[in-house]
């Protein structure tokens, strides 16, 4: 009997296993994939193209993804009656990489949000947001070049796993009034009032995913974002278990900012990674002013939240802004913009975001051969201006393609 209530698993596909720590992708893996909502399926279609004709150059055929189309959002609740079936979960966790489309949250039904919903039932616990520029973009900033950060962002506390009370209930009166009798507070009556939990363990295990990719990847500093002279006890804190974390698990590799100034007169060590730690107002006046000086950002969920946007912003928008919401395994890689629906069936919108969050999944299953030709590709074709309307209206002498055409642009630029 089939574990799943819909679903038909490929049958020339494999299983992507657990090896040593580490995942391990056989030649024909199955993935999991979500068209997503509204121009969810134009542009997921695309990424698969791109994806299958960049697997088979790359690798002469020797390897192939097996796609296994699963649902979620409007498109589940015809066929399950609910916008995150169990299926879909299921399928996730048991082949351990998947991508999606945008997705939207349907009315009613009592979930505040499906992206957030899968971060926390399959605890992806780090959204990792790159973000650098593609020479030819059309960019409000004189020196976008000079963008090259990948933000990891806490995804399972702060204000997104928030506890909120109304004004004037009686909940939130409650609440007042024990902080205000019992512990000296000083609130307002009738206010709102809102809680955000911050913990030791979450703060130390997106600096230790941080730090750990920083290694792999050859980076040269991670910057812990925070609002600590305010928050002491929350952000302050998330700032501090960063710290004691580096101390405790990466000796060898990493050093302070203190200790680069104290011990090495501001060089580095060869093949060191100096861990910083910036106010996040301060953060958003030097990621413009300074970008090249922040290589891997780690922080608590809204800082990231808001930083990743402004980041993206400075190289062109989300259009080409890739996403990840990655656990200690699992992997769900997903486009970063909305559903965009009044735009659905009509083959205009840019796929690039989705295209280059399958350039991460590619990167992440060390498929990097493929993942390179797609980057380069998408490259070359920004520059030959070949692209959709929302870069074409920016670029003089440019040809404006459909989403599909662009997809088909890249592919023989590979």
């Amino acid at each position: 009997m089939s574990e799943f209530e819909k679903l038909s698993p490929p049958s020339g596909g494999e299983l992507i296993q657990i090896k040593r720590k580490r995942i391990s992708v056989p030649d024909k893996p199955i993935i999991p994939v979500i068209p997503g909502d509204g121009i969810g399926p134009e542009i997921t279609a695309v990424m698969r193209a791109v994806v299958d004709a960049a697997v088979a150059k790359a690798f002469d055929g020797r390897r192939q993804i097996q796609w296994m189309e699963c649902l979620a959002g409007e498109a589940a609740m015809a066929s399950y009656g609910t916008p995150m079936p169990d299926d879909t979960v299921k399928a996730i966790q048991k082949y351990v990489v998947a991508i999606k489309g945008p997705l939207t949250t349907p009315v009613g039904g009592g979930i505040r949000s499906l992206n957030v919903a899968f971060r926390q039932i399959l605890d992806l616990y780090a959204c990792v947001r790159p973000v650098r520029y593609y020479r030819g973009v059309p960019s409000p900033h004189r020196r976008p070049q000079k963008v090259n950060v990948v933000i990891f962002r806490e995804n399972t506390e702060d204000v997104y796993a928030g506890i909120e009370y109304k004004a004037g209930t009686d909940e939130a009166n409650r609440v007042r009034d024990f902080l205000v009798n019992e512990l000296g507070a000083n609130i307002r009556e009738f206010s709102g009032i809102g809680i955000k939990p911050i913990s030791e363990f979450g703060s130390k295990r997106i600096v230790r995913k941080a730090i750990q990719y920083a290694i792999d990847n050859k980076r040269s500093s991670v910057t812990m974002m925070h609002k600590g002279n305010i928050m002491k006890f929350t952000e302050g804190a998330f700032r501090d278990w960063g710290y004691e974390l580096a101390k405790e698990e990466f000796a060898k590799d990493v050093i302070s900012e203190d200790e680069l100034w104290e011990k090495y007169n501001g060089q580095a060590p060869r093949g060191m990674i100096v861990l910083k730690d910036r106010i996040a107002d301060s953060m958003f006046q030097q990621i413009q002013t300074r970008p090249d000086e922040y290589d891997v950002i780690a922080t608590p969920n809204l800082n990231g939240d808001f930083l990743s946007d402004a980041a993206a912003a400075l190289v062109g928008g989300l259009g080409l802004a890739p996403g990840a919401n990655i656990g200690d395994f699992v992997g769900l890689f997903e486009a970063t913009h909305g559903t965009a629906p009044k735009y659905a069936g009509k083959n205009m919108v840019n796929p690039g975001s989705l295209i280059l969050s399958s350039v991460m999944m590619l990167e992440y299953m060390r498929w990097n051969r493929a993942a390179r030709l797609i980057t380069k590709a998408l490259q070359a074709t920004i520059r030959q201006k070949k692209v959709t309307y929302d870069l074409e209206r920016q670029m003089k002498g440019a040809t404006k393609l459909g989403s599909k055409e662009f997809g088909e642009a890249i592919i023989s630029n590979m």
